[in-house]
């Protein structure tokens, strides 16, 4: 149950600062499952229009950090990294939940569970949690293609 540093999410998700989500990989066990953590920072840019006084972790940013973590599951189950001609689209949400807020400080651990893949279509179940709480659950769905050849 290999763990990913930020230096491996690197390698595999095309995201940057600031719209890369997953902070480090704890575990993951290709074709079945990965766990990771988002750290919520007041800093993030964001922050400032989004409640600024009560500062909530926007919940499609949480949707988001899901779908992260699907992709980072998706490449590792094929056993392939990607490159500059391959994406990882998040092209689907059912049954998303929201339970609690995520604030400043919290730190997200976000599990998602492989459950299948049909002509290029994976399904995964994903929860995000807080302090063991749960945060959000939905079903996420993603395809693998290569890009257009736009730059």
């Amino acid at each position: 149950m290999a763990e990913m540093n930020i230096h491996d999410v690197l390698d595999y998700l095309p995201h940057r600062y600031p719209f890369l989500l997953i902070d480090r990989v704890l575990e993951c066990e290709p074709g079945v499952r990965l766990r990771a953590v988002k750290n919520v920072t007041v800093n993030e840019p964001f922050f400032p229009g989004h409640f600024p006084r009560h500062p909530v972790f926007p919940g499609v940013l949480i949707l988001e950090a899901m779908a992260q973590a699907t992709g980072l599951l998706a490449f590792r189950t094929q056993g392939v990294q990607p490159d500059d001609n391959t994406l990882y689209l998040f092209v689907g949400v059912d049954k998303a939940r929201f339970k609690r807020q995520v604030e400043p400080g919290d730190s997200l651990e976000i599990t998602v569970v492989f459950q299948r893949e049909t002509r290029g279509m994976w399904k995964f179940s994903a929860e995000a949690r807080v302090d063991g709480k749960v945060a959000c659950v939905a079903d996420l769905m993603g395809a693998m293609r290569e890009r257009d050849g736009r730059p």
